[in-house]
């Protein structure tokens, strides 16, 4: 039996959605100095580029695609590149996100659809397309980046939070199914503010303020990351469920 002390990352495959910047970044970095050989997922190319370069010249092993996880057809060719290049995929780590704020009278419908593409279908096409590999091995781990808007809802933050809800469904409903099934490790961790730069992408004016008010004495993706390694160096027959982590000094 493994020691719990054990390193349970050297050489396993882990895709990161939404590897670009912020928590997903800080990811990869922190799973590749782990010895992760790590499949970076995002629409940016310059950005990924930049943190492959990164992590391999710390030592680390990296490569990336470039997708759009609103797309299932770029989900499946990511999780077969990742085949391709390193093997089958042992960690997912679902984290393309997007984090608009407005008022319910606002009718920011564009928005809403852009948070509905992203992070539900989003979330949705990533799980689909490791699925069918890790129950023919009956092993593997999906984490789940959700958020603490998805155990209360904020100002302005509704049709944001609905979707995060949406992430602890399908998560818990994963985990009953396929973890006590197949043996498959499904993890879920809600940050609460994190200072990603998400704020800046609010483009509603009343949204906006709130966003930048709320992001006010927020945490640095790393100390996301860590909990996300944290999550995913457990032996197997160990699944750490739901981790909140969010800053000292804000009432979530």
């Amino acid at each position: 039996m493994a020691d719990s002390h054990d390193n349970h990352l050297q050489g396993r495959v882990s895709v990161i959605t939404g590897a670009s910047s912020g928590i997903g970044a800080a990811t990869a970095r922190a799973l590749a100095a782990r010895g992760a050989r790590v499949v970076l997922a995002a629409r940016n190319a310059d950005k990924l580029n930049t943190l492959i370069t990164e992590i391999r010249d710390a030592g680390g092993t990296a490569t990336a695609r470039i997708t759009d996880v609103t797309r299932r057809d770029d989900v499946e060719g990511l999780i077969e590149f990742a085949a391709s290049e390193y093997g089958p995929v042992d960690h997912l780590v679902n984290n393309a996100g997007l984090m608009l704020f407005s008022k319910w009278s606002d009718r920011a419908v564009d928005d809403w659809d852009k948070m509905i593409d992203t992070n539900l279908r989003g979330y949705l096409h990533a799980i689909s397309a490791v699925l069918p590999g890790m129950i023919a091995r009956q092993c593997g781990h999906i984490l789940n980046l959700s958020s603490v808007a998805g155990i209360r809802v904020g100002d302005a933050s509704g049709v944001y939070s609905a979707t995060k809800f949406f992430i602890r469904g399908i998560t818990d409903s994963l985990r009953q199914e396929v973890g006590i099934t197949h043996g498959i490790q499904v993890s879920m961790i809600s940050p609460g503010v994190i200072d990603t730069g998400w704020a800046d992408k609010v483009s509603n004016t009343e949204g906006k303020q709130i966003a930048q008010d709320l992001n006010e004495g927020a945490i640095h993706p790393e100390r996301v990351a860590d909990a996300v390694v944290y999550a995913l160096d457990q032996p197997t027959d160990v699944t750490v469920n739901d981790i909140v982590i969010h800053p000292t000094r804000q009432d979530w």
